[in-house]
């Protein structure tokens, strides 16, 4: 099974969906943690890429991809839109002249997504960030199509390792952003971080699973 430029458009605005329809729960999360604009950030930014579809279904794969991370970049205010950014741009990098991609090219995006991450934030798995939900989601992923997993099979593992990543930030104690500051360490609460980009883990699975 391959990967279209149709097929990510079509995920985009799958994630900018599933975004708008959970504010409340991601409002409160990050009101508990945060400063509660998780939500309005996240939001904007994928509203800013539904907006630009006409635009953005004319590039090539790579350029696409690129471009998503420049959008999320200057659309989403606080460390998130650099993040999120940074990842996009990273995943662009390794998938140079791809008009499709296979289960192999998402385990690289994912990879980079992942390193540019780390490596911008200056964090690691543990610190109650988006990381918690990525790392084990990319690891997962991996393992699955090194055992010679399909696509479906492997996007299904990286959901469920990316779900229960996601779930293990409510018993961390926040090392970095904002939850940090908080008297608590925001001990107990789910990350909103780690649940928006679990969403995108989740469309891109069910995407690929229903296809």
């Amino acid at each position: 099974m391959i990967i279209t430029r149709d097929d990510i458009l079509e995920v985009l605005k799958k994630i900018a969906t599933k975004i708008e329809e959970n504010r409340e729960y991601i409002t409160d999360l990050d009101s508990a943690t945060g400063d509660g604009d998780h939500w309005a950030n996240m939001n904007m930014g994928f509203k800013k890429i539904v907006d630009e579809i006409d635009n953005l279904k004319v590039l090539e794969i790579p350029e696409l991809i690129k471009k998503v991370g420049m959008l999320l970049m200057s659309t989403i205010g606080g460390s998130s839109g650099v993040l999120y950014g940074t990842a996009f741009i990273r995943a662009s990098q390794v998938i140079a002249g791809k008009s499709e991609l296979d289960k192999n090219d998402i385990s690289r995006m994912m990879e980079a997504g992942l390193e540019g991450i780390m490596t911008r934030g200056k964090a690691k798995p543990g610190d109650k960030t988006m990381i918690d939900t990525l790392f084990p989601a990319s690891n997962a992923f991996k393992a699955a199509i090194e055992s010679d997993l399909n696509l479906h099979e492997a996007a299904n593992v990286s959901k469920e390792a990316g779900y229960n990543g996601m779930l293990s930030t409510k018993d961390m104690s926040a090392t970095k952003g904002r939850a940090f500051y908080q008297a608590n360490k925001g001990l107990g609460h789910i990350d909103p971080g780690a649940v928006t980009l679990y969403y995108m883990i989740e469309v891109f699975s069910d995407y690929i699973v229903n296809k």
